[in-house]
């Protein structure tokens, strides 16, 4: 099953995904994907460093789907952090 790496930047707390090139990038479609478990490993690795360097926290292996040549979250808690906006409405819009 494909997969890419997900985190938070450290600076602002943002959600970012692991690009081939060692960036994190805001946009999921722009990730680097790992079709096996040696891409995994590689991206593992990156993603290590990156946290050793105090670049990003929290990074994890995530499932997704290739659309059109692009990975898409599969799981609806992926799909929420890669839409990058709250889930629920401000208490001032809810009345």
């Amino acid at each position: 099953m494909p997969n890419v790496f997900t985190a938070n930047r450290l600076s602002d707390g943002l959600v970012v995904y692991l690009g081939r090139d060692g960036n994190w990038l805001r946009d999921l479609a722009s990730a680097g994907v790992a079709e096996d478990k040696d891409g995994i490993a590689v991206l593992e690795a990156m993603a290590a460093q990156s946290a050793k360097d105090q670049i990003i926290v929290g990074a994890y292996p995530m499932d997704v789907e290739i659309d059109a040549g692009k990975p898409r979250a599969k799981s609806v808690r992926e799909r929420i952090r890669a839409a990058h906006r709250p889930t629920i409405k401000p208490v001032s819009e809810a009345n």
